[in-house]
């Protein structure tokens, strides 16, 4: 019998799962909440395109639903398969990307408001801008690593997962993926606020 959707909130992925392909609908509501916005974050900052990014999450999710009746809880966790789908899925659209011209985007328009919270959504949204343009300039492999490290925040074992290596070989990614940006990053510090804030000015 199908459970309420706040009844199913607290179960863990792979029983939410089961259910799902036991015809639970809201088992099935209740992991696209729990994971939707996580992968749509994780291939948006992978690809830099928000329509892309909902196109892989959706596949992604269809996916799941597909291997539904045939999951094994013992083999992976189901946050893992899920990254390592959309990590194979943003891969393949990159390759793709690769082989035709891809149009740069324009500059963001400027805000026409003066108030202090405008100037403050500015800063954050150029802070955010130069974040993602410094992490598409990164090597396919070491964005990976350090989006879900530093950004989704999952253990390294996990991403070694996610990505088919070594954990030694996501610490080296990441180390120098962060390297990379902060460099990338290091002349644009006044510019984009951060001494600023440092020095109480």
């Amino acid at each position: 019998m199908p459970m309420p959707l706040d009844a199913t909130s607290d179960l863990p992925d792979a029983d939410l799962l089961a259910r799902y392909a036991a015809g639970d609908r809201a088992a099935a509501r209740a992991l696209t909440l729990r994971f939707t916005p996580r992968v749509l974050g994780y291939a948006t900052r992978l690809l830099g395109d928000r329509a892309e990014a909902e196109d892989v999450t959706q596949e992604a999710m269809l996916r799941l639903w597909r291997i539904a009746p045939d999951w094994r809880p013992d083999e992976a966790k189901v946050g893992t398969w899920l990254y390592r789908v959309v990590t194979n899925l943003v891969t393949d659209r990159l390759r793709a990307r690769a082989r035709r011209p891809v149009d740069l985007p324009d500059t963001v328009p400027e805000v026409a408001d003066d108030a202090p919270g405008a100037a403050a959504a500015m800063m954050q949204r150029d802070r955010m801008a130069a974040l993602d343009l410094a992490l598409a300039s990164l090597p396919e492999r070491q964005r990976q690593a350090v989006v879900l490290r530093h950004l989704e925040g999952l253990a390294n074992p996990e991403i070694a997962a996610i990505m088919g290596i070594g954990v030694e070989a996501v610490e080296s990614l990441t180390a120098r993926g962060k390297r990379t940006l902060a460099a990338a990053l290091s002349g644009q510090r006044t510019a984009l606020g951060y001494e600023d804030e440092e020095t109480g000015t």
